[in-house]
């Protein structure tokens, strides 16, 4: 087996590992937080975080939801104005500390937006403020020096992979739904020839 193959391995078992440690009781809670909303939902992280917190958004915008990615320098400086009441803003965090991210979970409590802690430190200052705490933890990150955030990265896009799947199972979700949200490209073009054959 290659050195390639050997690190397609390893992250893959890291991701599967994920299915037996998480707590389902906390992923019942995420999804009834989320998808029962019918505010708006708002994602944020910073570095590695924040490009999970993109993807995160767009998959739930695909499946109909009114998700954001919510900059954390913006945030601070106006861009908190669109938070409103009953709101969830979801906070992605590996260590559940950092500081772009603390300095304003109070401000969304004041709002009375609903708190949404992903992290693997569940003793974090974020941790504490949420009205819900999702533990995600890997035992080690790819490379060498396990600080390259690639499992745990990946770990936090495919529980939202997962929530996406059972939120479009609950509601019935339809290829036609999907069409309507996704028009263009290769998925688009198959979905229009699905529904059409139908």
């Amino acid at each position: 087996m290659s050195s390639y193959s050997e690190l397609f391995r390893a992250e893959g078992e890291e991701i599967s590992k994920l299915g037996e440690t998480i707590d389902a009781n906390q992923i019942d809670q995420l999804l009834a937080m989320i998808g029962d909303n019918r505010h708006n939902i708002f994602v944020t992280g910073c570095g590695t975080s924040a490009m999970a917190a993109r993807k995160i958004v767009h998959t739930l915008n695909v499946i109909g939801l009114a998700a954001f990615y919510l900059n954390p320098s913006d945030a601070v400086h106006g861009g908190l104005g669109q938070i409103r009441n009953d709101d969830v803003v979801i906070f992605i965090s590996k260590g559940g500390s950092t500081k772009e991210l603390t300095s304003f979970v109070n401000n969304c409590i004041d709002k009375k937006a609903k708190i949404i802690a992903i992290t693997e430190n569940t003793d974090s200052i974020l941790a504490k403020d949420a009205d819900l705490v999702v533990c995600i933890k890997v035992d080690r990150e790819l490379d060498e020096f396990n600080m390259l955030a690639t499992n745990s990265t990946l770990a936090v896009i495919s529980l939202f992979d997962v929530v996406a799947t059972v939120i479009m199972k609950k509601e019935n979700f339809t290829k036609e739904n999907f069409l309507m949200n996704h028009p263009s490209g290769k998925v688009g073009q198959q979905l229009a020839e699905d529904v059409k054959h139908d």
